[in-house]
């Protein structure tokens, strides 16, 4: 695939069905920055960094905040329960040693796609 076909179709999703899906891109953006400075906040007062298990709630809220536009979008609700099932993990695999974490990421670590196959 050439640069200017990614353009196009880019193009075409942000200014027809992701507008339409989702509303105004910049008010969408909006919401989006409120809840991740608040989870990136609480994170830093936690922990003192983002650990996999606040990016997981990041991407959970990118779907919440996308859904306030239009709550009949299954896949988000999909991707949502997927992002909190890894946060789950997630904060499972943080309380290990790293050698444990290391050893469980050798054999069968999630490969982040949370999406059913299509």
């Amino acid at each position: 695939m050439r640069r200017n076909e990614v353009i196009d179709a880019a193009k075409d999703l942000i200014n027809g069905d992701r507008a339409a899906d989702y509303g105004d891109a910049y008010d969408n953006h909006g919401r989006i920055c409120e809840g991740w400075n608040i989870i990136v906040r609480e994170a830093l007062k936690t922990h003192g960094y983002l650990t996999p298990s606040h990016v997981a709630l990041m991407m959970d809220w990118l779907k919440t905040s996308r859904l306030l536009t239009n709550m009949d979008k299954y896949d988000s609700w999909v991707d949502k329960v997927g992002y909190s099932a890894l946060g789950a993990e997630f904060v499972a695999l943080d309380a290990r040693s790293v050698e444990q974490t290391m050893e469980y990421a050798r054999g069968g670590f999630t490969n982040g796609d949370v999406r059913t196959e299509k």
